[in-house]
């Protein structure tokens, strides 16, 4: 019935859409899977296409529609798109910045602060119902979730905690660059907002900038250099006295813009990788503090967090091992390629009072038919297909042999990581295989590590878990220290200070749990080099004409598409 379909939509930084029926989230898939432009902004026709198609309906079968964020900032893009796509190619470094720039990017920090109107609300009204009348949606409820509302209905709600303290941290949205809530009986309550004129979240965005990174997506490079920095007293850390945490408020003396000026000072007398250890440190300690004064305050003993700033897996390692802190959970699609989702849980909970169930995986994207697979390359020479009985079993020997592989299966996950749908797999204990891998598809930034998945009952005698429920923090949201005993096996997919971001599989994806129980039968665990299917630069692949392209473009030898053995006859040498 059409007032149980609710649609969720984001049209910013990472668009997408989601797609809710009952309590149960239907489908969700982000605009750069389907565009092909990574981080993908602007209105997400294809993506709402996308969720109307896999439920198969149509717009007459949805009743309410929840969108997000609509200060003034925002909805000024909206009217100008112009603004936003000029936006997005120069912080991906697509278009050099024009003579104005810098007076630009002041403008936009200021501006940014304004919270939503009356004024502001109705343009972005009428943005959407035109859109949406356009795609032919015509009777709805179209509802505005405050931008870090959504971001922490989608924490808490995913989360299975009963009560918890819900964190929202990223750069701005409507007028705000955090939020703290208290979370019980599927309810929320406000406990305390943090302007958006002093943001962490602009304040790391800044650290990149500075280091010639790119904004709202280099930000883990950073993290990752800080590593190779040596440590030093927060007494003799310059940037400690640029922002810090007061209570429950973000303090600065500065502004946005005045705030980027004293820093590009600081990294002027240090190495790059002392200014990342020195940005990193003083954000550590600023979200640490902020975490364990409102546990107290509270009195709460769990934490649900989402927004960009989460994405700082060293971070959060911090925050879950705080005496205060008896579990964390990181909403896995934590920045505002969660908004869509998290707007639509908003929603359906107000307009309807179902509530969604606990997240237990991020399986929610695309699928494609058995059949569909190998008629995306049945008549290139160059290819050859060979369908296979027992897939994992014959994925995990290449994987034993050193090969690289590519596996395609399911449905397409969410989020910034590959959880084994997805992905590209190797060995987790040779460096040279990792660094066969960057060379040949990846093109990472030598001190950027990759990732491990492992089954999650070999996890206690590899990681440091810290007597932390683990089941929480299973999509590569959270750092774990390698126990000694296992940094040689685990060599391939550990930094260089002993630490991981691993995905803990359970029983939600049997082919991927298989691969790694049939590998655990010669390495003595299930582990695995995992990271995301797809070329530098470009996003997760999604459909198997994309699987197919990557694989002929890189010349890796091998790719799995559910049953099928896909071989390259062309491969390219990989030693």
């Amino acid at each position: 019935m059409k007032e149980n379909y609710v649609l969720g939509i984001w049209d910013g930084h990472d668009a997408g859409a989601a797609l809710l029926e009952g309590s149960r989230v239907v489908f969700a898939v982000n605009e750069e899977r389907l565009s092909r432009r990574k981080l993908e902004v602007g209105f997400p026709r294809r993506s709402i296409e996308a969720c109307l198609s896999y439920a198969a309906i149509s717009p007459s079968d949805v009743g309410i529609i929840a969108a997000s964020t609509t200060d003034p900032a925002k909805t000024l893009t909206r009217i100008f798109p112009g603004l936003k796509e000029e936006y997005y190619l120069i912080r991906r470094r697509k278009k050099a910045p024009g003579t104005f720039d810098p007076l630009k990017k002041s403008f936009k920090y200021r501006f940014t602060e304004y919270p939503p109107n009356s004024i502001s609300r109705a343009f972005s009204r009428r943005y959407f119902d035109n859109r949406l009348k356009a795609m032919g949606f015509s009777i709805y409820q179209l509802d505005f979730v405050d931008h870090h509302a959504a971001h922490a209905m989608a924490a808490a709600s995913c989360s299975g905690f009963p009560e918890c303290l819900v964190i929202t941290l990223d750069g701005v949205g409507d007028g705000l660059s955090g939020s703290i809530w208290a979370f019980k009986d599927q309810q929320m309550k406000l406990v305390h907002a943090m302007p958006a004129g002093v943001s962490l979240g602009i304040y790391f965005e800044h650290a990149t900038n500075l280091m010639n990174m790119r904004e709202l997506e280099d930000e883990g490079k950073v993290m990752a250099l800080a590593n190779y920095a040596w440590p030093i007293d927060d007494s003799e850390n310059p940037l400690m006295k640029i922002i810090r945490v007061e209570g429950l408020d973000i303090v600065s003396d500065l502004s946005s813009t005045a705030m980027f000026r004293e820093m590009r000072k600081v990294l002027w007398r240090y190495p790059s990788e002392q200014f990342a250890y020195m940005a990193q440190r003083v954000l550590e300690k600023c979200v640490v503090d902020l975490a364990d004064e409102a546990l107290k305050r509270t009195g709460m003993r769990k934490i649900a967090a989402a927004g960009g700033v989460f994405s700082n897996i060293k971070m959060n390692m911090k925050i879950a091992s705080l005496p205060s802190c008896e579990n964390i959970f990181v909403f896995p699609h934590m920045g505002d390629g969660g908004l869509a989702l998290g707007a639509a849980i908003m929603a359906n909970r107000e307009r309807t009072g179902h509530f969604p169930r606990p997240l237990n995986d991020l399986y929610l994207g695309t699928v494609f038919s058995r059949e569909e697979v190998p008629l995306a390359g049945n008549e290139d020479p160059s290819i050859r297909f060979r369908r296979l009985e027992n897939v994992s079993e014959t994925a995990a020997r290449l994987i034993l042999d050193g090969e690289i592989i590519l596996w395609f299966q399911g449905r397409m996950e969410i989020g910034p990581r590959a959880l084994g749908n997805r992905s590209i797999l190797a060995r987790p204990d040779d460096r040279r295989i990792r660094d066969r891998l960057n060379i040949l598809l990846k093109k990472r930034v030598w001190y950027q590590p990759f990732c491990p998945s492992m089954l999650i009952e070999d996890a206690p005698a590899i990681l440091d878990l810290n007597g932390k429920d683990i089941r929480n923090n299973r999509f590569m949201t959270m750092g774990f220290r390698v126990r000694e005993e296992h940094l040689d096996t685990m060599q391939g997919v550990i930094n260089v200070d002993g630490t991981c971001r691993p995905h803990f599989v359970m029983d939600e994806n049997p082919p991927f749990r298989d691969l790694l129980a049939n590998l655990k039968k010669e390495l003595g665990y299930g582990i695995v080099l995992n990271t995301s299917f797809n070329i530098h630069g470009e996003p997760l692949v999604c459909s198997p004409e994309e699987a197919l392209d990557v694989l002929k473009r890189t010349g890796i030898r091998y790719l799995f598409m559910e049953d099928l053995l896909v071989e390259n006859l062309n491969p390219k040498n990989q030693e």
